[in-house]
């Protein structure tokens, strides 16, 4: 038996979109929507997916442009406020209701933006390695990568070129680093492999970073219980942020794992136990 259903929905404007549903919609723990980093997609919470699934749902999208969802004919619609609106519209549609929302890198920003739009359908929020300020190393790293393809001949040289392009991830086993090769590179009909996502959506990146202080975004989770994880050897969030979180909130739970950067693959074990307990009393 499959350990998830594989789902899809039309977006407002057509884009047919995808997304996994694991566990029993009728669990009566609240639903958990999974939203990845810019790049990534749903293929990055599988394993917390497959382990939270015992005894909730768990909910885990594509964006438009990444994965088994439609690319997008015009970049402009790979903006953030489009990513919410559609997250907003999936969330009707598989009925999401009182959801937890664990949000790795940009999916952190997006759940900050549901905030604002849905608060009555959120009960509480996972902040995975992100935050209201961005580091420069770090957005720059992720800048120099987003917008190109990088073909690669193997799953070896994959691996290879992901070590390279996230050094935390050195100390992975290979069977680790294979899963994660997987979900960032695709098989092209050319035989080789491609990143797994439109690599113009560095466009719609470049243009939307202005536009809102991302401040001002963190302050709309302040009605909602906050569990906010970190690195300690993050290059994105950095330990003075992650402090001022603490202290801007009046309901966060911050927890620094060592040895890791960002993003965390939310299965170590640190992130286990505090995500276990941060579930189990909300």
């Amino acid at each position: 038996m499959a350990a998830f259903r594989e789902c899809r929905f039309l977006s407002q404007d057509g884009r047919s979109l995808y997304y996994r549903d694991y566990g029993d919609p009728l669990a009566a723990a609240p639903p958990v929507l999974c939203l990845p980093g810019l790049t990534r997609n749903s293929k990055d919470f599988h394993t917390l997916a497959g382990r939270l699934a015992a005894s909730r749902r768990v909910v885990c999208p594509d964006y438009r442009g990444r994965g088994r969802s439609d690319y997008d004919r015009d970049p402009r619609n790979y903006h953030p406020a489009v990513h919410v609106n559609d997250t907003r519209h999936l969330m009707t549609v598989a009925g999401l209701d009182d959801a937890v929302v664990v949000g790795t890198s940009f999916g952190g920003f997006m759940a900050m933006g549901l905030a604002i739009m849905v608060p009555a359908s959120l009960r509480a929020i996972v902040l995975n390695d992100v935050g209201p300020a961005v580091s420069d190393t770090g957005l720059r790293r992720i800048m120099d990568y987003i917008g190109k393809d990088s073909p690669q001949p193997d799953w070896d040289a994959a691996i290879a070129e992901l070590q390279r392009m996230f050094p935390a991830l050195s100390g992975e086993s290979r069977a680790a680093l294979l899963e994660e090769a997987r979900a960032t590179w695709r098989e092209g009909e050319d035989g080789m492999l491609h990143f797994d996502w439109d690599t113009r959506l560095a466009e719609a990146v470049a243009r939307s970073r202005a536009e809102t202080d991302p401040w001002v975004l963190f302050r709309a989770l302040s009605g909602f219980p906050v569990l906010a994880l970190r690195g300690a050897l993050s290059d994105v969030l950095s330990a003075e942020t992650f402090d001022r979180m603490a202290q801007a909130h009046p309901d966060l739970t911050a927890v620094t794992v060592p040895k890791r950067g960002h993003p965390l693959t939310l299965n170590e074990p640190e992130v286990t136990e505090a995500l276990d307990g941060f579930l189990a009393r909300i």
